[in-house]
């Protein structure tokens, strides 16, 4: 392992840089892109790979770092996988969390009470070099959506999302659980084996 190799994560969230060193352990430097004047990559892909794919390959062809790049969301069975890759935008391209949220529970009571309300948060991890994709891996967590929000850490649909086998949500649960649950925990846990031996 090179602790001197700077991995730029491909976000300007910086909820997300957050969570990834919070994650990586700090073996590593990380940035991301809110200080670097990279134009913003558009998210045109239909599946989360299409998107990690796209962000990571555009930014490595103009750095010479390695770059990480996610894209995650919520699936909600009962909405069809929906709102999947748009979670950042469900409700419109200038929306946020509180915005999503609202849509998300504005749809949910669209729909019979005894609708299932089992739900994941999916990630797709891509590692791009000199405008390449040199591997990509994926994780996941399931769980279930309540009807009220609940907590104020997290980001994201996390005060509505109680993972599987607890009774509190993800952003009611201390930071450190949720790194040790979250899509992008699964998701950087089955890439750091390959990360150690290839950075």
């Amino acid at each position: 392992m090179n602790q001197s190799t700077e991995i730029l994560i491909a976000t300007g969230n910086s909820h997300k840089t957050e969570e990834i060193k919070n994650i990586l352990g700090g073996n590593y430097a990380v940035d991301d892109l809110t200080r670097k004047d990279f134009a913003k990559v558009d998210e045109t892909g239909t599946t989360f790979l299409e998107n990690a794919t796209l962000k990571a390959v555009e930014i490595s062809k103009l750095t010479d770092q390695w770059v990480l790049s996610d894209d995650s969301g919520l699936e909600v069975d009962a909405l069809y996988g929906d709102p999947g890759v748009y979670s950042s935008r469900y409700a419109g391209e200038d929306s946020n969390d509180a915005a999503n949220n609202a849509k998300l529970l504005a749809e949910l009571k669209k729909l019979p009470r005894e609708c299932s309300r089992a739900a994941r948060f999916r990630c797709v991890i891509v590692l791009a070099k000199n405008g390449e994709r040199m591997a990509h891996f994926s994780g996941a967590v399931e769980g279930r959506i309540i009807d009220v929000l609940s907590g104020d850490a997290g980001f994201g649909y996390d005060p509505l999302f109680i993972p599987e086998g607890y009774d509190q949500t993800f952003a009611q649960l201390p930071i450190s659980a949720k790194n040790q649950l979250s899509h992008r925990s699964m998701a950087l846990e089955a890439a750091l084996p390959w990360i150690n031996e290839n950075l």
